[in-house]
């Protein structure tokens, strides 16, 4: 009997195991925004689902550090679903207040740009599985704006 049960086990491990699971990707970061409180960056990501029907998001989780610091972090809550069968793009605005744009004065100071890492986490509500994290990671460097950029 417990060999029995070992083998559904096993059975349902590998079914679940090699269950096809959304992927994500950050496209881009790029500078949206400037304004009097603070710089709202965004970032572009790419999401594929493989299902015939739509996955709600249950949240995005995200975490913007600058020479090894945290400079932003937050959620957005309920941001939508994946279109079934598609790719969907979201994006996902990062807001950096000034007072930490000083605190970095001296990376960007060096070459008028921010050398930063975005860490993500795309919370999905599989069907069978619950809840599953897409974790993504992406370093790179923002170039700021210039006075001429702004006006």
């Amino acid at each position: 009997m417990s060999q029995l049960l070992e083998k559904a086990k096993d059975f349902v491990v590998d079914k679940v195991a090699n269950i096809k699971k959304p992927e994500a990707s950050v496209s881009d970061v790029d500078l949206k925004h400037v304004s009097r409180e603070c710089v709202e960056y965004g970032a572009k990501v790419s999401v594929s689902n493989p299902y015939s029907h739509s996955i709600p998001i249950c949240e995005i989780s995200y975490n913007f550090k600058s020479a090894g610091r945290g400079i932003a972090s937050g959620t957005i809550p309920d941001p939508g679903s994946l279109k079934a069968g598609d790719t969907t793009m979201l994006d996902v605005p990062v807001k950096v207040p000034y007072n930490i744009l000083v605190s970095l004065a001296k990376d960007i100071g060096a070459d008028w740009d921010i050398d930063y890492e975005l860490e993500l986490g795309l919370t999905i509500d599989l069907p069978i599985m619950g809840n599953f994290t897409i974790p993504l990671s992406q370093k790179g460097e923002i170039k700021l704006p210039t006075l001429s950029d702004i006006f």
